[in-house]
């Protein structure tokens, strides 16, 4: 992602072998408050879903994901073709406390 209009720089993460192989989720519930966005991702498997990770960002942050995203997709059906929604997961999706 570019910010503020400013060239890219090369930025060198450090992450763990875990962190890198990834986890695979197939739903998102995104939340916010007035300070920040919450995007959690699940995996829907039985017998019980799992919450994988929760990102908070901020409002500004999200607007730019959200961009980031829309243009990645954009690329991603010029080359491969367009992608088709399927059918949403509607299941209730809550925390047991």
């Amino acid at each position: 992602m570019q910010y503020n209009n400013q060239p890219q720089r090369q930025v060198q993460l450090k992450a763990d072998e875990k962190t890198l192989k990834g986890r695979y989720a197939n739903m998102a519930q995104i939340s916010h408050t007035r300070e920040e966005f919450a995007l959690d991702f699940i995996n829907m498997l039985p017998p019980q879903p799992m919450l994988l990770s929760r990102v908070m960002i901020s409002p500004g942050h999200a607007k730019r994901l959200a961009r980031a995203l829309k243009e990645n997709v954009e690329k991603y059906e010029a080359t491969h073709g367009k992608i088709e929604e399927g059918e949403p997961i509607q299941p209730e999706v809550g925390f047991q406390g």
